[in-house]
């Protein structure tokens, strides 16, 4: 073969591998994993027990005709879900209290025993038919942690278990998302169960092989590290979870940003609650999330290659309570109008470097996810020019990576044109992922620029979008408990009412989001002198409070009369607390 031939050769291979689209890059998600990605926001329902005696986490001992809802109606949480814009609906089935909401065959503290529709209600069946009704996909909660089986702490627990989970997954059709908590403290016992986690897992995926499976550290997906609704503003899908399990994950903001490179795909979820606490109680009616508050969150979860579950508990009733509905509805109605109106419709784009084939930069604009633009292999750097028909005026910009393909930006900048036609440096950020929300400062320019200025792969984008919000504000106020004594965990905290005071809760607040740490469990005492003290309540805990470090409001046994009053911490998240806020009334 003479010199010619092999270059007309070599350089036709060459054309050809550049038409064809790109080696996958990395670790890469199932087809289930991009479908759930793609839902971007779902409903999480905290109820049972709780609902009824205003608990976080109730201790295991409660009657079961406690559950008790009065009006239970499914199909109005699912319509409420429907009408916020949720794709699915995943709800409390079991929550560490041990209580079933479904007739579970080896447990005897679930509604079967229970007074509700005199033991032969079932509340998952119920609310697995109104998401099939109204088109949502149906996922459950099933926590290993169990404050009520006497089998907890033994080595019987974990084949107890995997008969919960089968009978939860295997009754009630189609479960897109079991979610686990990997919550392990002690059960009726005072022992604490080592937990199988690679048969847990298996016996998912024998019930329902599409599961998403979420943890700390997936497999399926994952925890990103809070429960204030913030995702990292960097944030892989791949993570290294080598000598890690549920309970036992990698540091939190490792959660909170995912590993470059990681060696498994396994995307981040936000879950959040829209009300201080994650169960229903009457005296936060008026504390559910603003709408500035929830857009907030969304950009910070969804905009930040997350996906979105946020928390609606119902009421006693068995409803979503109209304070939450009314929300819903009103942050859906803003979500549609910032996103209603794309305004790069219209506009010319070019690249600096296109791949050949069908992988142009018309596909930027489209509606087909499947439709991407991507740059030639080798090329880790590139430049997007949009050219807008007139002067537009945007904030907000969205891109989207072809995931299918693997997670591959590591960082881009956006240039706005201003009016002397400089291109000038208006956001400069890390990570893509399925898509990236930028708050922009208010732009009117006729053109932008996305500058990839690193890759770990040729870039791969599905779409860029440009909107206008003219409805989130920036929030300049200082945030609740921003201010607070850091205190050593050995000392305690006094509080001098003045004078003898009648009084029935006290209230304990840390720094904002637990910053300083906080106190995880405690002693209460009174005085009436401040020297002589009587304990009120005795190595009590705040519960949830490390991950969800809120307002807690503690109601007494009884009311109590006294001038002083003083907090001993017993344990603490780290080695100091501290103390926004603590009064009583």
């Amino acid at each position: 073969m003479n010199h010619r031939v092999s270059s007309i050769l070599l350089a036709c291979s060459v054309l050809v591998a550049c038409s064809q689209a790109p080696e996958p890059y990395g670790a890469l998600p199932t087809p289930y994993q991009v479908e759930w990605q793609k839902m971007e926001t779902n409903m999480f329902v905290h109820f049972g027990p709780n609902t009824f005696t205003a608990a976080e986490w109730g201790d295991g001992s409660e009657s079961e005709d406690v559950f008790n809802p009065t009006d239970l109606n499914c199909r109005q949480w699912t319509s409420v879900a429907k009408q916020a814009g949720f794709k699915g609906v995943i709800i409390t089935a079991k929550h560490h209290d041990g209580f079933c909401l479904w007739p579970n065959p080896v447990s005897k503290h679930t509604v079967a025993q229970s007074c509700w529709k005199d033991g032969k209600g079932v509340v998952l069946k119920d609310l697995s038919e109104a998401c099939a009704a109204d088109g949502l996909k149906f996922g459950v909660y099933v926590s290993p942690w169990d404050r009520n089986d006497p089998h907890y702490g033994t080595d019987e627990y974990n084949n107890v278990f995997v008969k919960t989970l089968e009978s939860a997954l295997g009754s009630y059709g189609h479960v897109f998302e079991q979610w686990f908590d990997g919550a392990c403290g002690e059960g009726p016992n005072g022992k604490r169960q080592v937990y199988d986690w690679p048969l847990f897992n298996s016996t998912v995926l024998k019930m329902q092989p599409h599961a998403i499976i979420f943890s700390n550290v997936g497999p399926g997906c994952r925890w990103m590290g809070n429960e204030a609704g913030v995702n990292g503003r960097t944030c892989w899908s791949t993570m290294n979870t080598e000598g890690f399990s549920p309970g036992n994950s990698p540091d939190l903001s490792i959660l909170n940003t995912g590993t470059k490179n990681g060696p498994k795909w396994i995307g981040s979820e936000t879950d959040v609650s829209i009300r201080p606490g994650w169960f229903w109680k009457e005296r936060e009616n008026d504390k559910v999330k603003s709408v500035n508050a929830l857009l907030k969150i969304y950009y910070e979860s969804v905009g930040r290659n997350s996906l979105l579950l946020l928390n609606v508990p119902a009421d006693i009733r068995g409803h979503i309570h109209e304070a939450d509905s009314v929300r819903l509805v009103e942050w859906r109605a803003a979500l549609d109008s910032i996103f209603s109106t794309d305004l790069i419709q219209g506009a010319t784009i070019t690249a600096t470097d296109t791949r050949r084939g069908s992988f142009g930069t018309e596909n930027l604009t489209d509606d087909d996810y499947d439709s991407y633009w991507a740059a030639k292999d080798g090329v880790t750097e590139a430049i997007i020019d949009i050219e807008l028909p007139e002067t537009r005026r945007f904030n907000r910009i969205s891109l989207q990576e072809y995931i299918p393909l693997g997670q591959r930006v590591e960082s881009f900048r956006i240039f706005a044109q201003d009016s002397k036609g400089n291109l000038q440096l208006v956001a400069s950020e890390t990570t893509i992922g399925y898509k990236r929300i930028v708050l922009l400062p208010q732009l009117e320019t006729s053109k932008i620029r996305v500058e990839i200025t690193a890759a770990l792969a040729c870039p791969v984008l599905s779409k860029i979008a440009l909107y206008q919000d003219d409805i989130y504000k920036e929030d300049s106020r200082k945030h609740e408990y921003s201010e607070g004594i850091i205190n050593k965990s050995s000392e305690t905290y006094v509080l001098d009412l003045g004078a003898q005071k009648e009084f029935s809760q006290f209230n304990y607040a840390p720094i904002y989001r637990g910053r300083g740490g906080v106190v995880i469990s405690y002693t209460l005492q009174i005085s009436d002198n401040g020297k002589d003290w009587k304990d009120l309540l005795t190595e009590q805990m705040f519960e949830n409070i490390v991950n969800n470090p809120v307002l807690q409001q503690i109601q007494l046994p009884q009311s109590v009369k006294a001038r002083y009053v003083r907090m001993i911490p017993v344990r603490c998240s780290g080695d100091s607390y501290s103390v926004a806020r603590f009064d009583v009334e």
